[in-house]
């Protein structure tokens, strides 16, 4: 659990809070509450948290993916809450997380160290597989011959070790490479050299 400023900046966390994302209240508090967040969750959850401090909501919760200490990526369910004082202004916005690690489960293929490993055209193919392009109108689009669009599909297939076009896109949702709520996919451009 922790409490947020209205910028989102981490004011207070409890022990479990700490030991997740840093060893002391030193490398918690101060931080944006952003920076803790997998580049694939931060923007929806951003519009999640405008519309809490809007007073458009007073509570949400969903599910998130955190790099904690040392990159680690885990997977949990994220709930805010709104808190008021004496006006119906938001003042502050308590955070409480729970990990799926807590009920078994483990998220040993999500990419934390946002490693630059696409190229544009890479970035740009994924995209377009995901968007449901066939391989003749992604040519066309990219300005590729058809042949060098199934070179880069092949490419990322090794990449991301999948043996097929649906693996591909399953796997790059899965490890947070493609943006999560956004249509057209994008690619997060932390992935892209």
């Amino acid at each position: 659990m922790a409490s947020l400023d209205r910028d989102l900046t981490i004011k207070q966390a409890n022990q479990e809070f700490l030991r997740r994302f840093g060893s002391s209240a030193g490398d918690v508090c101060g931080r944006s509450f952003r920076e803790l967040m997998h580049p694939s969750v931060q923007q929806p959850l951003m519009r999640q948290f405008s519309r809490l401090i809007e007073g458009k909501r007073h509570r949400f919760a969903s599910h998130v993916v955190a790099v904690g200490a040392e990159d680690a990526a885990f997977a949990g369910t994220l709930t805010a809450s709104a808190v008021t004082g004496v006006t119906p202004d938001v003042s502050a916005i308590l955070v409480l997380m729970s990990s799926s690690e807590d009920s078994g489960a483990s998220d040993a293929g999500v990419v934390t160290s946002q490693k630059k490993f696409l190229t544009e055209i890479d970035a740009r193919i994924l995209e377009g597989i995901a968007a449901g392009l066939s391989t003749i109108p992604l040519a066309s689009r990219l300005y590729l011959s058809r042949q060098g669009v199934e070179y880069h599909v092949t490419g990322l297939l090794r990449k991301l070790r999948v043996p097929n076009r649906a693996a591909l896109v399953s796997r790059a949702y899965s490890m947070g490479i493609l943006n999560v709520g956004t249509w057209p996919p994008k690619v997060v451009d932390d992935f892209i050299k």
